[in-house]
């Protein structure tokens, strides 16, 4: 058999024969055992369970890190499904949504949990924890897999299958149980002890510590407003027979998705056309509507579309960019590496934004500012002048648009708050969700690389960043908002693979971002690709992709 090298992070390379499990050099990995979630080899994340066939480089992927805390949550979805089965084999249980640090799962057999049967779930999955089963990565035939997933009535999994022809099929096993690998799991499950369970509405939450609480499961926060929208796009998901990848990918394959990419827009249309209808009935008092939410949540093209709807009624919207109301590089403040923090509340010249607010409020004429990024600084003949009668209303996007900090003077009756994310409704299968921060992260390289030259791994490498920025500035003030909004698509993601799947296999192993690519390729394979051209001009999705009606 060939031998290969493998080296550590303390230099010391150690010769061993090919095929050898990651598993072995737990020891050698500078790290307690029981920390270690996966590990880093060649810079892909793989199971502990993984054979090394090649010289590598390994390093341990602890619990705690980033890539750590995604794969404990996956590894408790993971023996909830096992709990599940074994204590209901006749309930299919359905994951939904994320809410705060928790999962919503449901029973699609029609009946409701029961705080027994929370109990009981609870109870099943300590047991599962204390037995410390090992959890395996294993390589399959593909009509294995089938037979598989179709004994253990796994129909959505199964589907998935369809769009695949790789004659060997990746599963992870535990016991009895198995289920398609979609990204590496923790190598037992001893390792899984911090989690809670609690009815919520018609189902369920799973529970988990929060990024950087280390084992530690903080108060529940609810977020009402939130939830609404995704139950109302899981079930209208649910109505039109397309709330799991392969029942879109069987669209796609029988040539019907046009159809239901016109019956989408429309559907989001009619939810952007409410929200117009809100604000009109409350526009004796309402004045300035504010538009928040993460990166690449569509903002801009949904406050587009919102003026248009807003113009319907009568009303004549007015845009204020809060991009001109940067104090400037110099007065800017500086984040822990020095460099300019522009997205803190610091940075933007919230006194003369709340002046020029008060005076137009007022009915007098404003020059609005106009901010020059090439030279950091405000132009000094300003912008556009504009005054407000009864019939206009301003439209102020930013991510600090729902913390009432931006706006302090101006009366909340004055103030429309609306909160924008993309909340996809889709799963991959009954229990693999798909993260919105991954629906997300790929419209953000896409863009990037459309319109600023950035490729894939300049994106990779700034996200974490983005989410940093993300938790602190805007969710925590998402349950302040009148309304949500979903701008999220269920068949985006098949025509965002057209544009990142090269996009991705342009990073290479010597990269550090090469496991996140390498991760978001393995995802996207489950997806049936849709050509970009039946992405109507007006859609949200143009934003990213390009060749859209509206000027940015």
């Amino acid at each position: 058999m060939n031998n290969i090298r493998i080296r550590f992070a303390d230099g010391d390379p150690v010769v061993c024969e090919a095929g050898v499990q990651a598993a072995s050099f737990a020891g050698r990995l500078g790290a307690n055992e029981n920390k270690i979630a996966a590990v880093r080899v060649n810079n892909e994340i793989l199971p502990l369970s993984a054979k090394i066939e090649v010289n590598a480089d390994i390093e341990p992927v602890l619990l705690e890190a980033p890539e750590g805390v995604m794969i404990y949550r996956r590894s408790l979805a993971f023996i909830l499904a096992i709990a599940a089965r074994e204590l209901f084999p006749e309930r299919s249980l359905y994951v939904g949504h994320s809410l705060g640090n928790s999962y919503y799962y449901t029973f699609t057999a029609g009946k409701n949990p029961s705080k027994k049967d929370m109990s009981d779930l609870g109870d099943r999955m300590l047991s599962i924890v204390k037995e410390n089963r090992p959890i395996e990565y294993r390589r399959i035939a593909y009509g294995d897999a089938l037979e598989l997933f179709k004994t253990n009535n796994q129909a959505d999994t199964r589907a998935l299958l369809d769009l695949r022809n790789d004659p060997v099929v990746k599963v992870n096993v535990c016991g009895n149980y198995a289920d398609l690998y979609i990204e590496p799991l923790v190598p037992r499950t001893g390792l899984l002890d911090a989690f809670d369970l609690m009815l919520y509405r018609e189902g369920f939450l799973l529970r988990f510590p929060a990024v950087g609480r280390n084992g530690v499961i903080d108060p529940f926060e609810d977020s009402p407003g939130i939830f609404t929208v995704y139950d109302e796009y899981k079930k209208w998901g649910r109505i039109v027979e397309v709330h799991a990848v392969g029942s879109l990918n069987r669209l796609v394959a029988e040539r019907t998705i046009r159809d239901y990419i016109r019956m989408a827009e429309a559907f989001q249309a009619r939810k952007i056309s409410g929200i117009a209808e809100k604000i009109w009935n409350g526009r004796e008092e309402v004045k300035v509507v504010l538009i928040a939410g993460p990166s690449s949540s569509g903002k801009t093209t949904s406050a587009k579309r919102l003026s248009i709807e807003l113009m319907v009624t009568g009303l004549r919207p007015i845009a204020i960019s809060l991009d001109d109301y940067y104090v400037g590089t110099d007065k800017t403040p500086r984040d822990e590496n020095g460099e300019p923090d522009f997205e803190c509340l610091e940075a933007l010249d919230v006194p003369f934004l709340n002046e020029q607010l008060l005076e137009l409020l007022d009915g007098k004429e404003v020059t609005l500012p106009s901010y020059d990024f090439r030279t950091g600084r405000r132009r000094e003949n300003g912008g556009k002048k504009i005054r407000l009668d009864r019939r206009t209303i301003l439209i102020v996007e930013g991510i600090h648009g729902l913390n009432d900090a931006l706006t302090p003077q101006i009366a909340r009756e004055k103030k429309f708050k609306l909160y924008v994310s993309a909340l996809t409704q889709l799963n991959l299968d009954d229990h693999n969700r798909i993260p919105t921060s991954d629906n997300r992260l790929l419209r953000r390289m896409v863009r990037d690389y459309q319109f600023r030259g950035k490729d894939a791994a300049g994106t990779i490498k700034m996200w974490p960043s983005v989410q940093a920025g993300e938790r602190k500035h805007i969710f925590p003030f998402q349950n302040g908002a009148d309304m949500a909004f979903n701008s999220a698509l269920d068949y985006e993601l098949s025509v965002l693979k057209y544009y990142a799947d090269p996009l991705l296999r342009a990073v290479k192993p010597e990269e550090r971002e090469y496991a996140e690519a390498v991760r978001l390729l393995s995802f996207l394979e489950n997806f049936a690709p849709i050509p970009p051209q039946y992405v109507p001009g007006t859609s949200i999705l143009r934003e990213f992709i390009g060749e859209s009606e509206f000027k940015y």
